[in-house]
């Protein structure tokens, strides 16, 4: 297994972020392909809006059908998984990067690769048993649902946050959502849709 090591720009990098630098964002096939359900690209900042920001494609895309190297492409500030500052580099002082050792439970379809994320919701995290090193997060994690599936029988396991974003790190951005929140997939914009 990968090391569970994901990392997300603090506030601080996000802020300091000027047109010309670079971005890595993540693009999801629709409809999934083959090979890659989804790709992580770098982006050059074209412009930066209050809410959209503009690039252009500079990584040669698996997909090629589905995307080339200079394409226009449009994200959110919340879309940006890594950068890399043009010249000059600015100070920008940040705490330490975060790992995902925090425990959740997540369907077995999840973490074996077969179905990706689709509902995801925080609940009271349950209390660290006697020799457990790293505490619940409270997140529980349900892959793609099917017609006739049976949600509940679904085999589940109890791991840590990173082993699941090593197989489906759509979520990320929602990461630090409270207790109580709930979110569902929707595979035709890959956009998570607060539930009630």
């Amino acid at each position: 297994m990968r090391p569970i090591r994901f990392f997300l720009p603090h506030e601080n990098e996000l802020a300091a972020l000027r047109i010309g630098d670079l971005v890595k964002i993540t693009f999801e096939w629709d409809p999934a392909v083959l090979e890659y359900e989804a790709e992580r690209m770098w982006v050059t900042i074209l412009q930066i809006g209050s809410d959209v920001w503009m690039g252009t494609l500079e990584n040669e895309p698996s997909e090629k059908n589905r995307a080339q190297i200079g394409d226009a492409v449009s994200f959110h500030r919340h879309d940006i998984l890594d950068y890399q500052f043009a010249d000059p580099v600015p100070d920008v002082q940040v705490p330490d990067h975060r790992e995902y050792w925090e425990r959740c439970r997540v369907d077995s379809c999840v973490l074996d690769g077969s179905e990706p994320v689709e509902f995801i919701y925080r609940e009271e995290p349950h209390m660290k048993s006697a020799g457990e090193k790293y505490p619940d997060s409270g997140w529980r994690i349900r892959c793609r649902e099917h017609e006739g599936d049976d949600m509940d029988g679904r085999e589940s396991q109890h791991v840590a946050i990173g082993a699941v974003l090593n197989k489906d790190d759509s979520w990320l951005p929602l990461i630090d959502s409270p207790v109580g929140s709930a979110f569902k997939r929707d595979f035709t914009t890959g956009a998570y849709l607060p539930q009630s």
